[in-house]
């Protein structure tokens, strides 16, 4: 950053300075090596203070890190970004599912096979194993999905 300053006087100055912040915060690091793919629980990851100046996007709370996977290997001690974590695949293409549709009290299932892969929210398409239909449907969770069309919650059980 530059900051000018001046004196207002009639033989007044002029200096300019050139300052470079640095900025420090408790963020989210590894505390043990991860390998890629591998699903962050609590004793994977820890709160140390470090300088975030050009980390725009270090997670900084622990549980938002926890139930992520990591995109690469990390070693111990780096800052945990959100670019660098996503989301576990509940359902892989091929997978047999469960397709399970819940409204006020009624509920339909049946089976399915995945043609996409999706973390929990995604939409996919799936295969009706029964009548070879192909639908988008949401992952609702390992290994089961649900009707895009349905608000996300409705079908499951309370």
């Amino acid at each position: 950053m530059r900051f000018v300053a001046r004196c207002p006087d009639a033989r007044g100055w002029r200096h300019d300075f050139v300052v470079r912040a640095r900025v420090s915060a408790q963020v989210a690091v590894t505390a043990i090596p991860l390998k890629a793919g591998e699903v962050l629980t609590d004793a994977h990851v820890t709160l140390e203070r470090r300088d975030v100046t050009l980390i725009g996007d270090a997670i900084g709370a622990p549980e938002l890190a926890v139930g992520q996977t990591s995109r690469r290997s990390l070693r111990a001690g780096e800052v945990l970004r959100s670019g660098g974590l996503s989301a576990p695949l509940m359902v892989k293409r091929g997978d047999q599912v469960l397709m399970v549709a819940r409204h006020e009290g009624i509920e339909v299932s049946m089976a399915g096979e995945a043609l996409d892969a999706g973390a929990q929210g995604a939409v996919v398409r799936v295969r009706n194993t029964g009548s070879g239909q192909v639908v988008r449907m949401r992952v609702a969770g390992a290994g089961t999905v649900e009707p895009v069309d349905l608000p996300q919650g409705v079908s499951r059980r309370p």
